[in-house]
């Protein structure tokens, strides 16, 4: 059982039922949900689906009610014992499953606060309630940039502003600050939901993630900041220089042909995401079987010097899986060189994959004990609380 913190009422509002079966995403939220609820809090989940957002098994699109997005959302919820805890919004928010429109407004007005991942959840009557709105910043450097461009407004109606991205606010930090006072903070991990994997059934240096992903590359200030595969091209020699297996289950579109050739040239084995690694379960399950992680981060994130130690790097570490980790500037806030490894270049990364194989069981106890340190679920969300108090 938890140590007794601070108790109250949070709800959290955020895009989880907008892919269904990504495991990875699915995470993120039941990491904020379970941890607060270990703390003693009473936890409420809001999601929204827009019409375009809901398909059947075939991918077809159809109606809210008989979406595959609504029914995993639904086994997620049950599976962990939430299911009286989320409500999901459809139509433009005119109807609910889950708890009811009425219920929601209810939940939401005693709660402390509503923390709403990248502003998802915006219901203004609903939003309106809360008697702390507080913007939760998981891709630091987009949301700010999409700001100051007018891209984008996550920071409208919001009363205080949470990153993960924990050098924002720094001069070695790029992103600005809009105005605002940033709460740093750092992805939870529930530990007791991520036990040590003594095993790497796969034997392979393994990462998940999109290629691109849905925006492209931002002219800001002067430079363009990048994604994950302008900076994934400058290590793709990897496997072929070190001889070791890696694996990534990237969402890589098909007419990547040329990236899917420079791939298959050095070595790298390709999977696929939703094969591997679907729902919460299959997603710990491949990071458990993993070796190690090999984690190339989006070039906004290493350009900027975010700071940035992704939720999937906190897993790894969790379960006992070496992360050798795409330098964003979260170097200057960890211990390095011990279960978790930066590199900045292609010969810093090969001498990381060199070290991890080199001494495997001190790295994977290294990786346990700076999740232990720097990623538990009860010290990170008990000093948000704080730093919102």
């Amino acid at each position: 059982m938890a140590k007794r913190f601070r108790q109250g009422s949070v709800v959290i509002g955020g895009s989880l039922a907008q892919k269904p079966h990504f495991g990875g995403l699915t995470w993120v939220f039941l990491q904020l949900l379970l941890g607060f609820r270990r703390l003693g809090w009473d936890v409420l989940f809001l999601d929204r689906l827009d019409p375009e957002m809901c398909v059947d098994v075939s991918g077809a699109h159809c109606s809210f009610e008989s979406s595959i997005n609504v029914r995993y959302l639904g086994q997620v919820m049950a599976e962990y014992d939430l299911k009286d805890a989320f409500a999901v919004a459809g139509e433009g928010y005119r109807r609910f499953i889950g708890l009811t429109r009425s219920q929601v407004m209810e939940r939401v007005r005693k709660a402390d606060f509503f923390l709403n991942v990248m502003g998802f959840f915006a219901d203004p009557e609903i939003a309106g309630a809360a008697r702390r709105r507080v913007l939760y910043d998981i891709d630091p450097g987009f949301t700010q940039i999409w700001h100051e461009l007018g891209l984008a407004d996550l920071l409208r109606g919001q009363d205080d502003f949470v990153t993960v991205g924990e050098n924002i606010g720094h001069d070695s930090c790029s992103i600005p600050t809009c105005g605002r006072a940033w709460i740093r903070t750092r992805h939870p991990v529930v530990l007791d939901q991520w036990p040590v994997a003594n095993t790497a059934q796969n034997g392979r240096f393994t990462d998940l993630g999109a290629w691109r992903g849905p925006t492209g590359p931002i002219e800001y200030g002067g430079e363009t900041y990048g994604l994950r595969v302008h900076e994934f091209r400058k290590f793709v020699a990897l496997p072929r220089l070190t001889g070791e297996q890696f694996e990534v289950a990237f969402d890589i579109h098909p007419a990547e042909v040329k990236d899917l050739a420079l791939l298959a040239e050095n070595n790298w084995r390709l999977v696929d995401p939703q094969t591997v690694a679907a729902g919460p379960v299959g997603y710990r399950n491949y990071l458990s079987n993993s070796q190690a992680q090999f984690m190339v981060a989006k070039g906004m994130y290493v350009q900027s010097r975010s700071g940035l130690i992704s939720d999937r790097c906190a897993c790894y570490l969790a379960a006992g899986k070496p992360v050798l980790a795409q330098d964003t500037g979260f170097s200057a806030n960890y211990p390095t060189g011990a279960g978790l490894i930066a590199f900045s270049s292609l010969e810093e990364a090969r001498a990381g994959v060199a070290e991890i194989a080199r001494e495997y069981h001190k790295h994977s106890r290294a990786a346990r004990a700076i999740a232990e340190e720097y990623f538990n679920s009860d010290n990170v969300l008990a000093e948000l609380v704080a730093k919102l108090a």
